[in-house]
């Protein structure tokens, strides 16, 4: 946990901006494998650590604005419990730290809500994503499993994203914590990956790297020779000569704040001719946008300029041809870059994203777009200072989509399919690292990793 006076400070701030009401904020619960003292690794409510900072299960905090009070509530160990885990500090004593002094009881918690219905007290509360969660929430409210998520609050949903996307200097201490030990893993890929070994098994290495550190996985690692699949995770898939890398990983400290950065590395000593053409072109499509982070501008103007870079490379070597903005405009690069360029992050890898991309990565002003190639754009609106972000451009042949446009003879002004053909088994390129925007423009997090095209080729 950090100090007593962040998460207060903290919780001010939330009840200054919600202004009225009373705010109910949920832990996660334990969940089960597959029977049920066979538990998943547990992991807390981000929104729920951000503000009270204590890491166990079934708990639930109601925030008072009305009537200036802050419970905790929840069932201390059992001797039973105890025996099976040994003694932890009590909920008391973590409260104490998160600087609330009343801890009740799990069992009060109904009744006081029921009393602050029948006072026509508004409760806020936020969209769950779990079903236990959900399930606590209808029984209390009294409200629809189905419509839960319609009457989520969305003053809450607003204060919390305008709260949570502005990272303290401590947030991002612990963020390049968390790079760093990416950095270790993504060098055990580069370094340690060999033909005839499995992506399990390089896979697996780097999560004994994360959970060594002292934390988890951010994510499931992606790490595959598939490339083209976006979120293609590990498999038996043995890796062969000719072939390359892509590995997408992202350590998770034990404070839980995340990293995130992806590699493309050849399975052989050095990439073919034609991988490190590509390659070079991915690579200057995200140093263009490296170039033009700041504050102020759209997220969703610094992607359309990774694309028009991605488009300029393509027809470069005669896969696209013809304008350039205007092909982009058109949609007709997303047969090579389907998704976003990049992401919030923090507590969690794609931070708040249970709060609804339209509050996390847009404007009330500024949509998202659902055109292809736009609709997985998960940030669009202007930075600010302290955000933390990803730069991820890539290139990946999916054969089942260009045997599509090109049956639906899809942009033949800005695609040359007969040339486009012969990279149908190309796979896909992806390079990914994470940034912290400054007042003056931003600031690359983490110690560095090599990505030109020659480093990675020295590192194998």
């Amino acid at each position: 946990m950090f100090n007593q006076e962040i998460y207060s400070a903290r919780r001010q701030q939330l009840k200054a901006t919600v202004k009225q009401g009373l705010i109910l904020l949920l832990a996660n619960e334990e969940s089960s494998m597959n029977y049920r003292d066979n538990l998943y690794h547990f992991r807390q409510d981000s929104s729920f650590l951000y503000f009270i900072g204590i890491d166990r299960p079934s708990l639930a905090v109601v925030i008072d604005i009305d009537n200036d009070r802050e419970i905790v509530f929840g069932n201390e160990l059992t001797m039973d419990d105890i025996i099976w885990t040994g003694p932890r500090e009590t909920i008391r004593e973590q409260a104490a730290k998160s600087g609330i002094h009343t801890v009740q009881s799990l069992s009060d918690l109904d009744t006081l809500l029921k009393k602050a219905q029948a006072a026509g007290q508004a409760i806020h509360f936020l969209p769950p994503y779990r079903a236990d969660n959900a399930r606590k929430l209808s029984d209390w409210l009294d409200i629809p499993y189905a419509a839960l998520k319609d009457r989520a609050s969305v003053p809450l949903i607003k204060a919390i994203v305008a709260q949570r996307s502005i990272k303290s200097d401590l947030e991002v201490a612990e963020i390049e914590k968390a790079v760093g030990i990416t950095v270790d893993m993504q060098l055990e890929a580069i370094r340690g990956a060999r033909a005839g070994m499995t992506e399990t098994q390089v896979a697996g290495r780097l999560q004994g790297i994360a959970v060594s550190a002292g934390g988890q996985l951010s994510f499931p690692i992606i790490l595959t020779v598939n490339g083209q699949i976006l979120h293609n995770h590990y498999q038996q898939t043995v890796l062969q000569p000719g072939q390359m890398v892509l590995c997408d990983c992202g350590a998770e400290t034990g404070m839980h704040y995340a990293g995130d950065l992806t590699r493309t590395f050849p399975v052989d000593g050095a990439f073919t001719p034609q991988q490190k053409t590509v390659y070079e072109i991915v690579a200057a499509a995200q140093q263009r946008a490296i170039d033009a982070l700041r504050p102020g501008i759209l997220f969703r103007d610094v992607h359309l300029l990774a694309c028009e870079q991605l488009a300029e490379g393509l027809r470069d070597i005669g896969l696209m041809k013809g304008d350039v903005k205007e092909a982009v405009a058109r949609g007709a690069h997303a047969l090579f870059f389907q998704c976003g360029l990049g992401h919030m992050m923090g507590l969690d890898v794609h931070d708040m994203e249970d709060l609804g991309e339209a509050y996390v990565g847009y404007t009330e002003e500024l949509q998202q777009s659902m055109a292809f190639g736009l609709k997985s754009l998960r940030l669009g609106r202007a930075l600010e200072p302290g955000f933390v972000l990803t730069v991820e451009p890539g290139l990946y042949f999916i054969p089942q989509l260009i045997d599509e446009w090109q049956a639906a003879k899809k942009f033949t002004d800005f695609i040359n399919y007969d040339k486009v053909q012969a990279f149908r088994n190309f796979g896909g390129i992806r390079i990914e690292e994470d940034f912290l925007i400054t007042e003056t423009g931003s600031r690359l997090l983490g110690k560095p990793l090599y990505k030109t095209a020659a480093a990675i080729e020295a590192m194998r």
